[in-house]
């Protein structure tokens, strides 16, 4: 608990001004092991954005900018990409979220593969509905076509 308060403090001050994923899709085979042997490492990817919203952003701890920041322009620039930025002339890399729309994490919902997840049942918001790469949509929410 002191340490999730810690990194909150400092997501907050600024101190930690990334939030990343390294999204770790390891078939069950590598993680229904002991412990110690398991691959390390977890789906990141469909969840690091509606778990941070819902504990960051939700919770007053951070503004709506403040994490796009952090999960967008901040990785950009550190790893020195010219991304982060909605610009004309720029590459065209955006989420579409719906911020208000909550649901619970189910990993059997994943587009990935790996299904492994310590959120299974987190109650979460910011459903994201498209997913744009260098101007394709690579991602759009099915559910929203009925």
């Amino acid at each position: 608990a002191e340490d999730m308060e810690a990194i909150r403090e400092a997501l907050k001050d600024g101190t930690i001004d990334v939030i990343a994923t390294d999204h770790a899709p390891h078939h069950m085979e590598e993680k229904m092991i002991p412990f110690d042997q398991a691959a390390f490492g977890v789906v990141g990817l469909e969840t690091a954005f509606a778990v941070s919203y819902t504990n960051l952003v939700k919770t007053g701890l951070l503004t709506p900018l403040e994490l796009i920041q952090k999960m967008s322009r901040g990785p950009a620039k550190i790893l020195g990409l010219d991304r982060g930025i909605i610009a004309e002339g720029k590459i065209a890399d955006l989420a579409i979220v719906d911020v208000n729309s909550g649901y619970k994490i189910d990993p059997r919902n994943f587009v990935s593969k790996g299904k492994n997840t310590p959120f299974n049942g987190m109650e979460v918001y910011g459903k994201v509905k498209y997913a744009i790469v260098k101007g394709e949509v690579i991602y759009h929410d099915r559910s929203i076509d009925s």
